[in-house]
């Protein structure tokens, strides 16, 4: 019987909107931060534009090439060097945070150790909700001033950034299918990306 701890879920929220975009993900401990960062990108649809950086148990990890010289002198541990498992049983808080401009953070709890059979592959969205706003939008206050101009046909910005958003965005869209396939492909040779919210198909006769 396989007792030994292999998987995490983590509940990843983003914080600062409401209503609250969230995903659970199952992930394998022995994966680098490195490595949680492109899930993350992936489960969020994030496109990989902007640093990023984890914050955990007060201890900054990620490129120490690009990150050293921002902001403080704080040391930046290598996050390629740091796996999940090294943070087994610990009670530390996890952030993400990626685009410093936009400064997108997100707060990861450890839901769950897991000892899975068999060792899980590739990560895995268990259940989320809601979109993650367009890339360079602004931040949050950014955000909440793009829903208001997409929402309003009449507003002077309605036509412009519907264009700028791909002519689309739902902030209610959550599709897991299509969240777990892009989780499949994280780690596949150039990837690409969706720069864009889906459309939704068109049914009936047109």
């Amino acid at each position: 019987m396989l007792h030994e701890i292999n998987a995490a879920k983590l509940r990843v929220e983003l914080d600062g909107i409401t209503p609250l975009i969230w995903r659970e993900l199952t992930v394998p401990t022995d994966w680098s931060l490195d490595k949680l960062h492109l899930v993350l990108q992936a489960a969020f649809s994030w496109t990989e534009s902007h640093l990023h950086e984890f914050l955990i148990g007060g201890l900054r990890f990620g490129d120490p090439e690009l990150l050293y010289h921002d902001f403080d002198d704080q040391k930046v541990f290598d996050s390629s060097e740091v796996r999940l498992s090294d943070f087994v049983k610990q009670d530390c808080g996890f952030v993400y945070i990626y685009d410093f401009g936009d400064h997108w953070q997100h707060k990861i709890t450890v839901v769950d150790w897991l000892a899975l059979d068999p060792v899980p592959k590739h990560a895995q969205c268990v259940a989320g909700a809601r979109a993650t706003p367009p890339e360079d939008v602004g931040g949050t206050f950014g955000y909440e001033m793009f829903l208001e101009a997409i929402s309003d046909p009449d507003h002077d910005e309605n036509a412009d950034q519907l264009y700028w958003a791909g002519g689309y965005f739902d902030p209610d869209w959550f599709d897991l299918d299509l969240i777990n396939k892009d989780l499949r492909n994280t780690f596949r040779a150039n990837v690409r990306r969706r720069l864009h919210q889906p459309k939704p198909k068109k049914t009936g006769k047109q």
